[in-house]
Formats: structure tokens, C-alpha cells, sequence
């Protein structure tokens, strides 16, 4: 500001004050520039007491959640990011090992692993071997594995870039990655997905909705999309969680944007293949797509924010609409849709949203939705962050912190939400991840601390505990390739060795 204007004004104000006229005589001008010239006196003073108490000022950007409360994606901030433009080879070499988790929640998406090998059924003082460990950006982006490859997404604070990168499943050595550079600002965490691999290519998505199709083998750059730009995506206020599907050789995302709600996208060259018209005012959640069975009729679902959809996922109407409904509609949601087999969706939030079932009957081509039930998050069945598990015919998950006595229990709940048992006031989790591997659970809690307990629905039944890491918040999805665990605290990666000794196998086979 210019500092002599707001001096000349308020000397004319006191002027025309003692004044009033056009005709007043010296010593009442005089007078009036006595007055102004005392008062600007006490306002330097008082500027200068102010510039010597105030506290520091924070540099402020509007596109940053956290420091205006609104999306990073107010338009015209930023410019165009150049998808793919950074690479760097590393010395790591894919390994030869068994297993393979191609995505968040599994090639299935039930978050239930087969497993072929034995595992080990305690673990002793020293807990289960830790294989390896790197170092990542904070965040939560889970691991995707696939042939002797563990693919994750990571932000470099230092270089500004999201990464995709590579690493050996053997030892951990970064085989290569893949980024782009783009300003993210820590908002707890930056990363939150999970890659998703099919055949030739790993499909990311960036916190910011930067989505980039790369060689599974070599991390060559085949195609990126930006669906802030081209879709008018809202990313959601933590940026995003949802993690790629991959269908055949399409891709399928939600972008929520101005006028699509989901899309299909080529995995070769990641052309626009099919797209969904957006039903409603609705927005980018931080759920994944979960693709399902219903009456026959293969489709992918969303909850966004402000509704639910079922698109067709068969190939003579594929992004078709098939059914939506806006009666499930929190202001955050994390986990999932839970599809059940006949037809029931179970569905559930955190910030007191609690749960609902909803059930979609077909009729000819016809799909109809009702609500079966709902629940708060002191009555029955949530989960805050993670998707529950259904096995055994019941829903297992940890309670959300609203969830009163209960709260951050693992529970069992029959298929309609109502709880069956729970772990204990003594045995609390936080907003870890969980998954069926063979028999049993692994349960992960926010210190990092993995349980293992028998995977059953009578009763919680723990059989080993040890820390793995020393962080915090390890919220990111498991994968389990093989014997191998790939966790994750807030700022680590390890790979965890579940299975049992040569030797022990060889006893364990020859029991009766």
C-alpha cells in the first residue's frame, strides 16, 4: 500500500472536520494538520507493535487442502503436468518367487488370499522375519505384486513429483521408477492407492487424479490422463484413495466429474473407451470401484459422494446405468461396497455415518434398490477406513473410534450388520488394514503391530502379536504374494515372511 495516500486522507478528513467550509481561516488548518499529524504518530506506533508481536506469516495457497479447508483443485493454479517425464532405473532385478496380489483387495477383491504353502502358526519373541524395508514419502498407498515385482505409489517432498516405482520382491531393490512432478502439500499423508496389473501394464492414479499407464517390465511410459483437467474431477479433501480396476484390457475409474461418472480407458494407449453420464451432483469419493455379480448381470459399483450407482460391466452395454440411488450419501466415505451374494450391499463410513444394507433385485433388465437396514456406529457392524471382510458368511471389520465400548474392537457381524462377538476391551485396533490369508486374520493396528488370530466366526481367537515397524499410522492395504506380507507404517515398507521353515514344513507334512 502506499503509505503517503492514506496519510493525505486522513489529513483531509481532519480538516474538513475543523473546517466545514471552503473559508476557514489559518489557524483552524493549522490546527487540523496538528491533529492528523499526531494521529498518524499513534497508528505507526501501533503498526509497528503489531509487525513485533504478530506471529509469523504462513504462506498461503488456495489449491492446498489444510490451509483453506476447500479441494486442491481450484482450476487455474497449477500448470500442465507432464505425465511420465521422470524416470530412473535401479539396480534390483524381479524375482523368481510365487504369488501374485494385482491389485487393492486382491485379483477378486475379496481381500481373501489362497494360500499354498504353509504358514508358520506362531511366531516366537522376535516376531515373524522382516525381509526388508525402504524408506517412502508419507502416505498410505498400499503394494500391488505381480510377477516377482512390488509395485508402489510414492511422493518425492523433496523433488515435488509423484512416483510410481518398482521394486524386487526378492530383497527389495528398486528395479525402476516412473513420476511426473506436481505439487502435493502433506494433508496427513500424500500417496493413499493402491497400483492395479494386468498382463503388460500397471495402472496408477496420484493423489491429485494424475492417472498413468506404464510397461509393467521396463516402466516405460505408455499414456497418462489428468482427470482434474479433462474430467472437472473435484479430488476428494485428502486427496484421492480410489484405486484403478482393471477389467480385461480397460481400465475403469470414477472420475465423478462434470458430467461422467465412471470410464472406461484403454490399457494399451489409454484412449477413452466407454463413459457413464454423471446421474446427479456427485463427487469423487475416497472408495474404489468394486466390480460384482447381481441377478446375472456383471457390473461395477460406486458409492460417491451424494450416491450409489451400478454401470454395466457386459460387453454388449458396458457404462451403461443400470440403478442408483442417493440414500447413502456421508459426507466421507473410505471403505468400499461390500457386495454379498445374493444380492445385498453393505455399506459403511466413518465421522458417525455407521452402516447401511441395501439389496438390488432384477426383474428381466429392470433393477430395483431397497434399504434392508441401517445402523449407527454404536449399533452394529462400521469400519471407518477399511473395507470389511466377508468369509464364512459373516462381515469382519474393526469398529470406527465413534463406536462407543466397542470402539476400534474387531468384530464379527452376521450379514446384515448385527454383531456377533468382538476382540475385547483388551484387544483394540486402530484404522489398520485386515485380510483373510488361508486360515487365519492379520490384523494390522496404526502402531504397526500385526496380530494373527484363526480365521473363524466363533469367537476371536488370537495366535501371534509382534511390531514390525516403529512408525505411525499404518493405514495402507495389505498384499500377500505367496508367503510374503508387504505392509507399510506412514513413511516404511516391509516384506514379511509368514510362511514356515523348509524344515518345519517338512514336520508339518509328515503329522497324521
Amino acid at each position: 500500500m502506499n503509505s503517503g495516500g492514506w496519510e493525505k486522507k486522513v489529513s483531509d478528513i481532519l480538516a474538513a472536520m475543523v473546517d466545514g467550509d471552503n473559508g476557514a481561516d489559518g489557524k483552524r488548518r493549522d490546527l487540523a494538520v496538528g491533529l492528523s499529524a499526531g494521529l498518524l504518530a499513534v497508528i505507526g506506533a501501533g503498526i509497528l507493535l503489531f509487525a513485533y508481536l504478530r506471529p509469523p506469516a504462513l504462506t498461503f495457497s488456495e489449491s492446498l487442502p489444510g490451509m483453506d479447508g476447500r479441494s486442491p483443485t481450484a482450476p487455474g493454479i497449477e500448470k500442465t503436468v507432464r505425465l511420465g517425464d521422470l524416470f530412473e532405473k535401479g539396480d534390483g532385478a524381479p524375482s523368481l518367487l510365487p504369488g501374485t496380489w494385482p491389485r487393492f483387495r486382491g485379483a477378486d477383491f475379496s481381500n481373501i488370499a489362497p494360500v499354498s504353502a504353509p504358514l508358520a502358526e506362531s511366531w516366537g519373541t522376535q516376531g515373524p522375519p522382516v525381509l526388508w524395508t525402504v524408506n517412502l514419502g508419507e502416505g498410505h498407498a498400499g503394494a500391488a505384486v505381480a510377477n516377482g515385482r512390488v509395485y508402489v505409489m510414492d511422493y518425492d517432498e523433496q523433488r515435488r513429483a509423484d512416483l510410481l516405482r518398482c521394486f524386487s520382491l526378492d530383497d527389495g531393490k528398486e528395479i525402476w521408477r516412473r513420476g511426473y512432478t506436481v505439487p502435493v502439500k502433506r494433508n496427513h499423508g500424500m500417496s493413499r492407492t493402491v497400483p492395479a496389473v494386468s498382463g503388460k501394464v500397471v495402472v496408477s492414479m496420484g493423489p491429485r487424479c494424475h492417472v498413468m499407464g506404464v510397461a509393467a517390465d521396463t516402466g516405460d511410459f505408455l499414456w497418462g490422463r489428468d482427470l482434474e483437467r479433462e474430467m472437472g474431477t473435484r479430488t476428494p479433501d485428502w486427496y484421492t484413495g480410489q484405486c484403478p480396476l482393471i477389467d480385461g484390457d480397460v481400465a475403469v475409474l470414477a472420475p465423478c466429474g462434470t458430467n461422467v461418472l465412471m470410464m472406461g480407458i484403454n490399457c494399451a494407449d489409454g484412449k477413452t473407451v466407454w463413459t457413464t453420464p454423471l446421474p446427479g451432483k456427485w463427487l469423487m469419493s475416497h472408495t474404489s470401484i468394486a466390480p460384482a455379480t447381481i441377478g446375472g448381470k456383471r457390473m461395477y459399483i460406486y458409492a460417491a459422494i451424494n450416491g450409489l450407482a451400478g454401470v454395466s460391466a457386459e460387453p454388449e452395454d458396458r457404462g451403461a446405468l443400470l440403478w442408483q440411488t442417493e440414500v447413502w450419501k456421508p459426507a466421507v466415505i473410505v471403505p468400499s461396497p461390500v457386495v454379498l451374494p445374493d444380492g445385498r450391499i453393505f455399506l459403511t463410513a466413518g465421522y458417525g455415518a455407521g452402516s447401511l444394507v441395501l439389496k438390488v433385485t432384477r426383474e428381466a433388465d429392470r433393477f430395483t434398490v431397497r434399504e434392508v437396514k441401517t445402523f449407527g456406529p454404536r449399533d452394529g457392524l462400521a469400519s471407518e477406513q477399511q473395507t470389511p471382510v466377508f468369509f464364512q458368511g459373516c462381515l469382519f471389520a474393526v469398529l470406527p473410534k465413534d463406536a462407543g465400548p466397542n470402539r476400534n474392537q474387531f468384530a464379527c457381524a452376521d450379514p446384515e450388520g448385527n454383531i456377533l462377538w468382538t476382540s475385547g476391551k483388551e484387544t483394540r485396533f486402530g484404522m489398520g488394514p485386515l485380510m483373510v490369508a488361508g486360515d487365519r486374520f492379520l490384523i494390522l493396528d496404526d502402531q504397526a503391530v500385526l496380530t494373527m488370530a484363526r480365521a473363524t466366526s466363533d469367537g476371536f481367537q488370537p495366535m501371534a502379536r509382534a511390531r514390525i515397524l516403529d512408525g505411525q499410522d499404518a493405514w495402507a492395504p495389505f498384499a500377500l504374494a505367496g508367503t510374503r506380507l508387504l505392509l507399510r507404517d506412514s513413511r516404511r515398507m516391509a516384506c514379511v515372511e509368514l510362511g514356515v521353515s523348509p524344515s518345519a514344513a517338512r514336520n508339518m507334512r509328515a503329522l497324521p
